[in-house]
């Protein structure tokens, strides 16, 4: 056996022979940190025989259906349930839930052998206490706290289990590779050989894995391309709502969620998100405005507040929370260009009710009314919803699946939908609820 060293790039996995201080593959600056690779002398093991090549269309699908975790939630962000053979990573900021939903949902997965949990940031007792707590009644799920990947694949050939979920990948490391584990070259490795056990023996895995303060799962970029399904887990540890988000899914659409409410006894689930959401607090103050917005398939109505007061400061302040501040900012010269509204003299503070993130720019038309109420201090008209988004002329454009958010303002009962002027009105929906502009003017 033979050493060298290497310099990777911790951020996206460039291998240099030397240290630089930035990195020529993702142009990141002091990421490179020093590994020790193992070289074998002996002579090479002969390539093993390739694989069959078979005609698609004419292979016979041995198992096709989809395998339901028993969490209608889950399902549908998976798109309908988990492939055989899949592997499925959750990445989430610490203490957001990801271990608390993988217990929950080996509780409840219809699987016939046995479930094998594999944790290597947690002992026995400390798992088995958080599964009494959770109520956690399955008997066929079992323990091991291995972390040598090399030991864990033979462990999963000897056992061969129907289901496998390792908290986290970031614990796990290959012997060959001399570096500390959540290393870039030691994720890779791992990652790679889980996705092979997982594409040979067609049992799926869930992989949960820690997050940057950027937001991302740590790790190389490649760690997502390797998987068939990435989803985060989100939420504010100040409120008790969680959105499962799925960025990347090989088997389903991509952009969907599931929303959960953490409880007592851990995860429960939200099939009525806009109830929710509305129940909370339905008052009729200056700075309110509803809107219509989809996450995935799922169109629901949430609450934008807006705060606007005299600035004590000769720089006003501008506060975003929900919502992207570039677009605040955006909205505000609108207005202030096209309309003459003096926000520039104005602190400008504004909120998603119950503490949710929307990027979708449907909520434009919205954000304007609940600004420029609480800005002239006058209440909107109740039972209101407001869809579209806004040009940097102060025009009402066209949105996506219109259809969809009228009728879901429509069961929850609103009077009346704004809409932009140019939608072609469907005979879906309700007849005298939706009223249509072309401007923010024509609301004023």
């Amino acid at each position: 056996m033979k050493a060298h060293t290497l310099f990777v790039c911790q951020n996206c996995g460039f291998e240099s022979v030397k240290w630089l201080g930035k990195c020529p593959g993702c142009q990141a600056w002091s990421t490179f940190a020093e590994e020790t690779r193992i070289r074998s002398t002996k002579e090479k093991k002969k390539s093993r025989s390739a694989k069959p090549v078979v005609t698609l269309l004419d292979r016979p699908v041995e198992s096709y259906s989809r395998i339901s975790t028993g969490i209608n939630e889950l399902d549908r962000t998976l798109g309908g349930g988990i492939v055989q053979g899949s592997v499925i990573m959750i990445g989430g900021d610490p203490g957001i839930g990801k271990s608390t939903l993988m217990l929950q949902m080996l509780n409840t997965v219809k699987t016939e052998g046995d479930i094998l949990y594999v944790s290597g940031e947690e002992s026995w007792t400390q798992v088995y206490m958080r599964a009494r707590r959770l109520g956690i009644e399955q008997k066929k799920i079992s323990f091991s706290a291995e972390t040598d990947i090399e030991a864990l694949i033979g462990l999963l050939g000897e056992r061969n289990p129907a289901l496998v979920v390792i908290d986290s990948v970031q614990t796990l490391f290959h012997s060959g590779i001399e570096s500390i584990p959540g290393n870039v070259s030691q994720l890779r490795t791992c990652a790679g050989l889980i996705v092979q056990y997982a594409k040979d023996s067609q049992v799926p895995v869930f992989l949960v894995g820690h997050v940057t303060k950027e937001g991302n799962i740590a790790g190389p970029k490649v760690l997502e391309h390797m998987v068939d399904t990435v989803m985060y887990f989100e939420g504010d540890t100040q409120y008790d709502f969680r959105i499962l988000r799925c960025t990347k899914n090989r088997f389903g659409p991509i952009n969907e969620i599931g929303i959960f409410q953490m409880g007592a006894s851990g995860l429960e689930e939200v099939a009525n998100p806009s109830e929710l959401f509305l129940s909370v607090e339905r008052s009729d103050q200056s700075g309110d405005a509803l809107v219509v917005v989809m996450e995935g398939n799922r169109p629901f109505i949430i609450k934008i507040q807006a705060l606007v007061t005299k600035t004590q400061f000769g720089m006003p302040q501008r506060t975003a929370t929900g919502i992207d501040h570039k677009r605040l900012n955006l909205l505000l010269a609108v207005l202030e260009k096209k309309f003459r509204k003096p926000f520039g003299f104005h602190d400008v503070f504004v909120k998603v009710a119950g503490g949710l993130s929307i990027n979708e720019p449907a909520a434009d038309l919205g954000i304007c009314m609940a600004l420029i109420s609480s800005l002239e201090d006058f209440k909107l008209p109740a039972g209101t919803a407001y869809i579209g988004e806004i040009g940097l002329g102060g025009e009402v454009r066209k949105v996506s699946r219109l259809d969809e958010r009228v009728r879901e303002a429509g069961r929850l009962g609103m009077q009346q939908v704004v809409i932009p002027l140019l939608e072609r009105k469907s005979a879906d929906m309700p007849k005298g609820m939706v009223r249509k502009v072309s401007s923010v003017g024509e609301l004023l």
